[in-house]
């Protein structure tokens, strides 16, 4: 799994990226079983929504990637006060959104056979 980082009106930390590919790169375990014949490509954004606010949710986190080139497209958003917080909740976010496409894929081939 390869993992992408994108900073949009935001100057990187070094703590920042580290966490935020410990957490992205934690999902790989996941993803396992869709990279039997590619690479799977993580996108993440990290932005700052707006530079004149102190407080509220200031930050965005975004992760995207592909089961497959041309398949299921898989996306999570988070805006947080702080950005370590979205960047953890797009990972709870994409752990769920892939546990229920797997789901889905065993129901199918169950009602397959």
């Amino acid at each position: 799994m390869k993992i992408d980082i994108q900073y949009t009106q935001f100057q990187p930390a070094q703590s920042v990226a580290e966490r935020a590919l410990e957490k992205i790169g934690s999902l790989e375990r996941f993803l396992k079983s869709f990279e039997k014949n590619h690479e799977i490509t993580v996108f993440v954004e990290i932005a700052r929504t707006t530079k004149h606010h102190k407080k509220g949710d200031v930050y965005y986190a975004e992760a995207t990637f592909e089961t497959v080139p041309g398949g299921k497209k898989m996306r999570a958003t988070a805006t947080a006060p702080d950005i370590r917080v979205a960047i953890d909740q797009v990972k709870e976010k994409l752990k769920k959104e892939i546990r229920r496409y797997k789901d889905k894929l065993v129901e199918s081939k169950r009602r397959a056979v």
